[in-house]
């Protein structure tokens, strides 16, 4: 570094000496492939920063080159961003020399500058996230239907056989609306990830003994998909990363991309996909040696979206053996006992759950950071013991008990922060109702996190509900809602499709029409009618303002529909009709819709207020007080789950099946084994729910390193058999068994 000033040498020693053991080597990076396997609460995001600092002091990289940071979300390139800046600027070095983006927008800043070989023309193109439930996904599914009619009548039959027609309607209803486009959803996503095409789908398909032959039917429902995205002029998120695959292997663009990057750095490695991978591994090579100049940082055990998105941890893990892996092992978030729960689950789970070469855990044990160490109040005293785990008699006693604790906790200490985990929704809804009274008049918040803020999510909703107001008759328009109505949770978890099937008799029985056999069926009716009455009653312009009320939306969310109405009534010029602002909000669905953003981490983490959110939610966050209740078997790991409206077709989920035999394919041929490794539906199957358990303990090990100073775990003796049936004070509770991590803990504490 000599081309420094002194000041500008002793300011990057400096920062450099504030790295912690594992941080260093992150730090003293300067070329060739690495990875970072990071503890929780280890300081990742900071290491980034610094490293990213000291490389752009050390290669001058202001003079041609950039080092790209390549991170998971929006809010987290922000964040990193805004830490490098603060370094450059306080060392007087040059802001210039890197960038901080996601993998998203890395891909669309290199297709979009050669859309005639990406494909990716955004003046012609427009890129939406396709969610199953989506009316391009929907028509390819309609269009197999049309085409396929003797595998079709296959599916209804099921393994099942049942000629009452009522049965049949329901069972095609069920496979057009929910099983065929879930399936295909899944597939698609997985295959793109893994860059298989149709046809290798199909052909994959082929070494299965399956009776009805699901990665064929997939495949031709993708067929269709990638057919009507052209036509529809849409691009979804894995065809952009395609495309930019496309212009980096085209030799003379791919010189000129690889010539303009000095290495690549990404974050929360552990939750790309082979694509991803594939994307940044061309884009980081150098072109005159071959030599890939990447950096990937990530905690393995940290991996929670595997079994729902095309996110797998197999590959980062095979990526910490495969090259030179640093391990950040101090962590300064919580107290000593907390990190010893945590090391005592890990060490459980890697050594009892599954086989190394699974690569579904890590094993690396958490530290207390030494004395020296500049992070301010690191591993702070605990409360009490620390970890306290608690078997109250049944879930209404969990809430009070917790309750009392947490007044006690933040009357006493109201600097301090608490949260509530749980693993479901309608778990996070029970604990809101119970408390939401008790802490009303204490300064003490309580905050649901519940509620969203996707712009483009909300619209689909309203869009699905409106359709419903417009069209009450169709089966299709009536299970569109009360999808929307089971997600939010206004009506309880039922066969939907089944409800659906005879939207007259369902809306508006006559006396000869058989009565509706359940109470959630008729809360779902009631509800229904309530909305069609709304539809009639109010005027045109304070129909989504009811609606949003309607389904409890947020602050956040109201402020979005205040914003979405100005927006169709800016598009309609006054035309005030469903109509009208139903196909403004199919133009919104095309071509995307930005709300209102208020989504920041530090409105979960404030000072005297209990966050009452879900354990997915919760990664990268962090409390003084962690209360994680409800800790049954039956919820953690829990079991595989077939809808009852798709058990007809056997006692399997043929989605899971097909993503389990994508992965077993494409992890066979990265490992060097037979393609045609033998494969049954059982085995499949079986990989699914081991697949599953895996990532539930991954999820509750997020769970217990969000605490600082107490953890504690509750299993009440007495709980719902279901949450998703189960109603406060109408439901019987039945006796529960404990999650297993509990008898693990149980023998150190």
């Amino acid at each position: 570094m000599n081309h420094l000033s002194v000041h500008q040498q002793q300011f990057l020693t400096q920062l450099a000496a504030g790295l912690r053991p594992g941080q260093e080597a992150l730090a003293q990076w300067q070329s060739g492939q690495m990875a970072i396997a990071a503890v929780p609460g280890s300081g990742k995001s900071h290491a980034l920063a610094v490293a990213a600092v000291l490389t752009l002091a050390r290669q001058s990289l202001y003079h041609g080159q950039q080092l790209v940071i390549v991170t998971f979300t929006r809010a987290a390139a922000e964040g990193i961003k805004q830490k490098i800046l603060t370094h450059l600027k306080a060392a007087q070095l040059p802001v210039v020399g890197f960038s901080v983006q996601t993998i998203h927008g890395l891909a669309l800043q290199i297709a979009s500058r050669h859309p005639e070989v990406s494909g990716v023309d955004l003046d012609s193109l427009s890129l939406q996230d396709i969610p199953a439930n989506h009316p391009i996904l929907r028509t390819a599914v309609e269009q197999w239907i049309q085409t396929h009619g003797e595998r079709y009548e296959r599916l209804c039959q099921g393994a099942r056989s049942d000629q009452e027609k009522t049965e049949q309607l329901r069972r095609r209803f069920a496979l057009s609306t929910e099983i065929l486009p879930h399936l295909a959803h899944t597939v698609i996503h997985e295959s793109k990830s893994s860059n298989l095409s149709p046809q290798a789908v199909a052909q994959l398909g082929e070494t299965l003994e399956d009776p009805y032959q699901s990665l064929a039917i997939a495949a031709g429902i993708y067929q269709n998909y990638q057919q009507l995205l052209q036509q529809n002029n849409v691009l979804d998120y894995d065809d952009l990363v395609l495309g930019a695959i496309r212009v980096l292997q085209q030799p003379e663009l791919q010189q000129y991309w690889q010539g303009q990057i000095y290495g690549i750095f990404e974050d929360e490695a552990q939750d790309s996909s082979p694509l991803q991978e594939q994307l940044i591994r061309l884009l980081a090579t150098v072109p005159q040696s071959g030599e890939c100049n990447l950096v990937r940082v990530g905690d393995p055990n940290q991996a929670i979206n595997s079994t729902f998105t095309p996110a797998d941890p197999f590959y980062f893990n095979r990526f910490c053996q495969a090259v030179n892996c640093a391990e950040i092992h101090y962590a300064g978030r919580s107290s000593l006992p907390i990190i010893t729960a945590a090391n005592q689950m890990l060490h459980w789970a890697s050594h009892t759950l599954s086989p190394p070469d699974r690569f579904a855990f890590r094993w690396q044990e958490i530290f207390p950071v030494p004395n020296h160490d500049p992070q301010r109040n690191a591993n702070p005293d605990p409360v009490g013991a620390g970890v306290e785990l608690h078997y109250p008699k049944d879930i209404y006693a969990t809430v009070q008990q917790l309750g009392d604790r947490l007044e006690t906790l933040l009357t006493a200490n109201p600097d301090h922060s608490a949260a509530i985990l749980v693993r479901k929704q309608r778990q996070a809804k029970f604990v809101i109702e119970q408390l939401r009274e008790r802490f009303q008049p204490t300064t003490i918040r309580l905050y649901d996190a519940r509620s969203g803020n996707d712009a483009n999510h909300l619209v689909l909703e309203l869009y699905q509900i409106l359709r419903f107001l417009e069209r009450p008759h169709s089966p299709d328009c009536l299970k569109g809602a009360l999808d929307v109505l089971g997600d939010r949770q206004k009506i309880p978890t039922q066969d939907l499709a089944r409800l659906a099937t005879y939207p007259e008799q369902f809306l508006y029985p006559g006396p000869l029409d058989p009565a509706l056999s359940s109470d959630p069926a008729q809360a779902a009716q009631t509800l229904c009618v309530q909305l069609l009455q709304a539809r009639w009653q109010l005027p045109h312009y304070q129909l989504l303002p009811f609606l949003a009320i309607a389904l409890d939306y947020s602050d956040v969310e109201l402020a979005t529909v205040q914003k979405l109405a100005e927006r169709i009534a800016q598009q309609t010029q006054g035309q005030k009709n469903l109509r009208q602002t139903l196909d403004v909000l199919e133009m919104l669905l095309r071509d995307g819709f930005e709300g209102i953003e208020l989504d920041t981490d530090a409105r979960y983490t404030r000072p005297q207020q209990i966050t009452v959110i879900t354990m997915h939610k919760a990664k990268g966050l962090d409390w003084d007080y962690v209360f994680i209740p409800f800790l049954h078997n039956s919820e953690i790991p829990g079991t595989s789950w077939v809808p009852s409206g798709a058990q007809f077709l056997g006692d399997y989920n043929l989605a899971e099946v097909a993503r389990a035999q994508i992965r077993h394919f494409v992890h066979g041929q990265d490992q060097g084994r037979s393609p045609t490794a033998p494969a049954t539906i059982s085995t499949l199957w079986q990989e699914a729910q081991q697949l599953k358990i895996e990532e539930e303990y991954r999820l509750l090990y997020v769970a217990m390193t969000r605490a600082k100073r107490l953890l504690w775990l509750s299993a009440a003796k007495q709980a719902p058999f279901s949450w998703s049936t189960f109603k406060p004070h109408q439901s019987s509770l039945q006796s529960q068994e404990p999650c297993p991590i509990f008898a693990v803990l149980q023998k150190k504490i």
